[in-house]
């Protein structure tokens, strides 16, 4: 897709400072410019590159002023990084796969398909599935029995949404993702793990993403729960019963153990434990690799294995870093008095 700086000036709103006419195809960072590509300056420490860039137009803040002559043309907006995410958004929308099926989809005599849906090849859509409309399913995508995918979803290559699960509107799965898998419920016996059924199911509100080969386990009974607006990195478990409050980001590797609810804005980082049956409150933020073994109250910063308060934990970090020579000098004290 070819666009003029103009063109892109009016879909952000803003002013063209040089040639409207000139045409860009692709992106680049403003460091690695080429000509016909587009770049932004958000970062102050990049803005020498402004002026050296081979790019052939850049996205700059509207009071952006250089002390070297600028030969690219600019885009003056309020908000650079913003107005460049906004953009991206505008021409991941125009190259989206157009409307229709795949030869090679089994799609279901029962199923409910909804207007301009794009289905891939080798997709597979079971008995009384519901796709909304504008969906997207990709390459190898399933979809069991009776589940429901919502308005303008995509279903990238190889997920599966597995029986009776409900997406919303908006949402996104990526490669790999499995939604509704078997939660982790076995009954112990003297000799053997009888398997418990898990016959509940997953919901997914509007507006979720969850990233590529990341699982969201089936309730034993009821739903686990992904709240609205809710971000899943790449290869995170989610228990089964789990509830994810509204507008939560998770990172990567976090492991969330069963019945757990997390609430509305919060904030947790990669390789993050989580036991299960606990109640984490509102806008908590969880340090990376640490391990949550107790229920946290809302506005909380915890940090470490087992996690404790954030201010608590550097100080006590710096503590332990200085034990050795601590350690040592103790000794050489001890050693000091046995001799006298």
């Amino acid at each position: 897709m070819i666009l003029t700086a103009g063109v892109i000036a009016e879909l952000l709103g803003g002013s063209v400072d040089g040639d409207p006419q000139v045409q860009v195809s692709t992106v680049s960072p403003i460091e690695k410019g080429f000509k016909g590509s587009l770049s932004f300056l958000a970062n102050p420490k990049y803005k020498d590159f402004v002026a050296t860039t081979e790019a052939s137009v850049v996205i700059v803040k509207d009071d952006f002023h250089s002390e070297e002559k600028v030969s690219t043309t600019l885009i003056r907006v309020a908000d650079p990084y913003t107005s460049f995410a906004l953009l991206l958004q505008k021409y991941d929308e125009m190259n989206r796969p157009k409307p229709g099926i795949h030869p090679s989809a089994v799609i279901s005599d029962s199923a409910q398909i909804g207007k301009d849906v794009s289905i891939a090849a080798g997709v597979i859509v079971e008995d009384k599935a519901i796709i909304g409309d504008g969906t997207r399913l990709g390459a190898n995508v399933v979809v069991e029995r009776e589940s429901i995918v919502g308005t303008n979803c995509t279903l990238h290559s190889g997920s599966r949404v597995m029986h009776h699960c409900i997406l919303g509107n908006n949402c996104t799965l990526h490669a790999g993702v499995t939604i509704g898998s078997d939660g982790f419920g076995f009954a112990p016996s003297d000799t053997a793990y009888s398997k418990i059924p898990q016959v509940g199911n997953v919901v997914l509100e509007d507006d979720v993403e969850i990233g590529s080969n990341s699982t969201i386990d089936r309730a034993t009974m009821g739903s686990t729960v992904i709240r609205k607006g809710v971000k899943l990195d790449n290869l995170i478990q989610v228990a089964h019963n789990v509830e994810i409050g509204e507008h939560t980001v998770i990172a990567a590797q976090t492991g969330i153990a069963g019945s757990t609810k997390i609430g509305k804005r919060c904030m947790i980082g990669g390789q993050v434990g989580i036991i299960g049956h606990l109640t984490i409150g509102d806008n908590v933020k969880i340090a990376a690799q640490s391990g949550i073994g107790n229920n946290l109250a809302d506005n909380v910063v915890v940090q470490g294995s087992p996690a404790f308060e954030v201010g608590n934990y550097r100080r006590s970090y710096v503590s332990f870093r200085r034990l050795p020579e601590k350690l040592k000098a103790i000794e050489e004290k001890l050693a000091a008095l046995t001799k006298g």
